[in-house]
């Protein structure tokens, strides 16, 4: 990509409008370059891409699967209308279509949700595509959080090894000396310095997946139950918020490290 570079040459102090204490001079402006876009790759913006209208039908390959994105709410609960940089990215929609699954060890994995459904997925999975006028979104199916079949996030049912978790959550004095020491040292027993902790968050499991499937094709169920209080990651997962106003998280089994008692 061509730099654009912007010189005294191209300016004249004439041209500049008159303030006080501000003279024309022979001051010479220091070369001012655009940056390509490689300096700045944290930085680029994914767009949707367009399907033709010839092109009637999206069939997801393996184990991928199409979902019809939700229509993001442009304004506000008072009806002020919100700048897109306010709106939040929607992270729910329809499954419209599914591939044929995968293949662990000698095993053929299905998709673990059918068409119709209305899920939850990872808020920067997949790749966004616009299909006859509306917004899909193609992505695996271990990107997808959970089914949700009512407007509430309390209700999701986690998928595969994915847990859901309420927060925060009140603790007794004991947990709260739990915490205290999960912060101080890392997995390996290693002293954290103040700068270098993650702090870990707490929370009530509230739903819990049916786990991974193993090279033989088995469940393996997973070791965190319902009704645990456990220490988790503290930038893991997705956060969602109830209609009563409660905090959830739903994140993988293993980013929850410690189960509290």
């Amino acid at each position: 990509m061509a730099t654009a570079q912007l010189t005294a040459s191209s300016i004249s102090a004439r041209s500049l409008a008159s303030f006080d204490g501000l003279r024309p001079s022979n001051a010479k402006f220091a070369s001012v370059s655009l940056v390509s876009r490689r300096s700045f790759r944290g930085l680029v913006v994914k767009a949707a891409t367009t399907v033709a209208p010839k092109y009637t039908s999206i069939k997801p390959l393996g184990d991928r699967v199409l979902v019809k994105i939700n229509t993001v709410e442009e304004k506000s609960t008072g009806g002020i209308l919100l700048p897109t940089t306010a709106q939040t990215k929607p992270q729910g929609g329809e499954v419209v279509a599914v591939g044929e699954g995968k293949t662990i060890g000698k095993t053929k994995v299905g998709i673990s949700v059918q068409t119709g459904a209305e899920v939850v997925y990872s808020k920067y999975a997949g790749t966004e595509v616009e299909f006859n006028g509306t917004k899909h979104l193609i992505l695996k199916d271990d990107d997808i959080v959970g089914i949700l079949e009512t407007d509430d996030i309390k209700d999701l049912k986690p998928l595969n090894d994915r847990v859901l978790i309420k927060v925060p959550y009140s603790v007794t004095p004991i947990q709260q000396m739990q915490v205290a020491e999960a912060e101080q040292k890392t997995a390996g027993g290693l002293l954290l310095t103040e700068a270098s902790k993650e702090k870990p968050s707490i929370g009530e499991v509230i739903a819990v997946g049916p786990g991974t499937v193993d090279e033989e094709g088995n469940k393996k169920p997973l070791s965190i139950s319902k009704g645990s209080t456990v220490l988790y990651s503290k930038y893991a997962g997705n956060d969602f918020k109830g209609k009563d106003g409660s905090e959830y998280i739903a994140l993988r089994a293993s980013d929850v490290i410690a189960i509290l008692s």
